[in-house]
């Protein structure tokens, strides 16, 4: 073969040469790209010092919009904005100015779960936890927990998941039980409950 018409496609020796440069300015680099490092470094320190979060009026209006969206409590609402906004100082006072012009209430809030948790089959203990998680006061819904006839809530979900017979068997009274203490049901609601009769 003759090496006129193949020319070598790369040049072993240059490339050679190339990366022996290279790994002596990575060992020891130059004052300019030192310089270029540093600029870099201060370049994404400003950036971060300058991020600014929403205040005042643009504050004001992501909150109306987050509470146009959903129903928050005062606590997971104050947290929501504390996330975009300047200053948590900012955020509080906001949130007890749209709480006392009942924009927020941690009432409606309550009542909304109340509902939401019976209709799927909660017991009190269970919706006195989920109010807590929101740190609602289980007191703003104490009448309703009190007026509602929980041995027919918890009957309707025995019956659905067990049918309406009345077991004897230790076993299955057992199960019940548990199933009925882990939806957040009082002892009492669930032997009444898994006690009564189709008739009663």
């Amino acid at each position: 073969m003759n090496d006129s018409k193949f020319p070598k496609l790369i040049n072993y020796q240059a490339l050679k040469q190339q990366l022996e440069d290279e790994a002596d300015s990575a060992e020891n680099p130059s004052a300019t790209d030192i310089d270029r490092e540093n600029d870099a470094l201060s370049f994404d320190q400003d950036r971060t010092d300058k991020k600014t979060g929403l205040q005042g009026s643009r504050l004001r209006s992501y909150a109306f919009a987050v509470l146009t969206r959903k129903e928050y409590s005062k606590a997971e609402l104050i947290e929501k904005l504390a996330l975009y906004a300047e200053s948590r100082d900012e955020v509080i006072t906001l949130v007890d100015e749209l709480a006392a012009q009942h924009y927020q209430s941690d009432q409606r809030v309550a009542e909304i779960m109340l509902s939401s948790q019976k209709r799927k089959g909660k017991g009190p203990n269970r919706i006195k936890m989920a109010l807590k998680t929101k740190k609602i006061d289980s007191g703003l819904i104490a009448e309703e927990l009190k007026e509602t006839d929980w041995v027919l809530q918890a009957y309707e979900l025995k019956v659905r998941k067990y049918g309406t017979e009345v077991t004897k068997d230790p076993k299955i009274k057992a199960k019940q039980i548990r199933f009925l203490m882990y939806r957040g049901f009082e002892m009492d609601a669930i032997i009444k409950a898994i006690s009564r009769k189709e008739d009663d």
